[in-house]
């Protein structure tokens, strides 16, 4: 019989826990995958069975929350599998997320919600969760059974990298979700205003020579879900944002008190279209890239909280979906393990670290209806113990995602895990 996981104890952290507003040099103790205590002086008398973790200041917070993560399993395990993300989640110190229900099948009955709950708890390493689809097959027509998907642990309803086109067929989603107190999620794009598009448009798409996305599209289906939810209630949530116009209009629906939230990703504060150079497909993304001042806005809108929270947006692709001319490559590219570095970038250009915590555990977490993200006495051990001033460089050879597209490939990150903890189990140790 496998000899069960030692408790723990972190000892002379900087523990960082945004859900209590808690900063502070101290140590934590973990047990049968609790945070059993924290506080000062807890290793003096500490029993023998522990596990000591001298981290001597360096940070250890709740374990990331990512809430868009694309699995490709099952139907494209070449590309991905649970697995694989799993171990690029531990690596990135992300403990808990949040799969697309763009899957082969689509994950729009109960049978597919199960699958992805059972190959999660064959795996015991990153906990992974899934949202349903809002409309069968994604086709954006006929709507799943909300309320049984979510029975069978459906976090929220989407239909991915599709906006649900039909401002009827929404209007009726929202409708039962309000009813039932569920969450839907849009991808922001007016789909007939974007369609072949290849990238943002603009100077630059001319000069390539590419059909271009017009930042309109964006913030045209927002402003047009925002009605439906004032007549509705419901609780919309839109995906990541990337231009100026689209957080403004957050900005005021959040004024107006209605129940809206919003998250973005990083290359949508970390680059702008110019990453497409001469026709760089991993750079090619969805929403696509923007220019500097959309840039500039989603990062002051995260750090002024306007964007509740942040997530990797990770979307993996064999070689074969992006060696091909830009204008028929497959969008998105790979996130999980630059998402804590990236995002602690914002901290080093002025957000508060807690804030930025908060925005990729709590903040998540408590969307989402999961105990997770926080450190208080009681909480799932969920942790990463990470440093914010060491140096690594993304070598995609050594990337555990099976996919290895990431415009990053070379990029110098600061801020590396060194250690992963899932209820107490070690699932990453540098």
């Amino acid at each position: 019989m496998k000899e069960p996981n030692r408790p723990l104890a972190f000892l002379d952290a900087r523990v960082l826990d945004p859900a209590a507003g808690f900063d502070a040099r101290t140590d934590v103790l973990i047990d049968k995958g609790r945070v059993a205590a924290v506080g000062p002086g807890l290793g003096l008398a500490l029993a023998p069975e522990f596990e000591r973790v001298a981290c001597n200041g360096l940070c250890l917070a709740p374990g990331l929350v990512d809430m868009r993560v694309q699995l490709r399993d099952p139907g494209e395990e070449h590309k991905e599998t649970i697995a694989t993300a799993s171990a690029a989640a531990a690596a990135g110190g992300v403990t808990s997320m949040v799969a697309l229900p763009n899957t082969a099948p689509v994950i729009d009955d109960v049978a597919a919600v199960e699958f992805i709950a059972r190959r999660a708890r064959e795996e015991k390493k990153t906990k992974v969760y899934c949202y349903g689809a809002l409309t069968k097959a994604l086709a954006g027509k006929e709507l799943v059974e909300m309320g049984l998907l979510a029975e069978s642990g459906a976090l929220g309803f989407t239909d991915g990298l599709v906006a649900v086109a039909d401002a009827r067929v929404m209007q009726r989603a929202l409708s039962y979700a309000s009813a039932l107190g569920l969450l839907v999620i849009q991808h922001p794009e007016e789909s007939r205003l974007a369609e072949n598009g290849a990238m943002n448009s603009g100077s630059l798409s001319t000069r390539l020579g590419l059909a271009g996305i017009a930042r309109a599209a964006e913030v045209m289906m927002i402003e047009r879900d925002l009605h439906l939810v004032a007549m509705t209630g419901a609780r919309y949530h839109v995906a990541h944002l990337s231009t100026a116009a689209a957080v403004e209009a957050v900005r005021a629906a959040k004024a107006r008190g209605l129940k809206v939230t919003c998250d973005t990703a990083p290359p949508y504060f970390a680059l702008t279209e110019a990453a497409i150079g001469e026709y760089r497909t991993f750079a090619k993304l969805s929403p696509p890239l923007r220019g500097e001042d959309d840039r500039r806005a989603v990062a002051a809108a995260v750090a002024d909280g306007t964007i509740d929270c942040l997530a990797s947006d990770h979307a993996p692709h064999d070689q074969e979906s992006k060696r091909v001319p830009f204008a028929q490559a497959a969008t998105g590219m790979i996130g999980l393990e630059t998402l804590l570095p990236l995002s602690l970038d914002l901290h080093r250009q002025g957000a508060p670290l807690l804030d930025i915590l908060r925005r990729l555990t709590v903040a998540p977490a408590d969307l989402l209806g999961l105990p997770q993200g926080r450190l208080s006495r009681g909480a799932p051990a969920d942790l990463v113990l990470f440093d914010p001033n060491r140096q690594w460089r993304v070598e995609p050879a050594r990337l555990r995602s099976k996919s290895k597209n990431t415009i990053f490939e070379g990029a110098t990150m600061t801020g590396q895990v060194l250690r992963t903890v899932v209820d107490g189990r070690t699932v990453f140790a540098a």
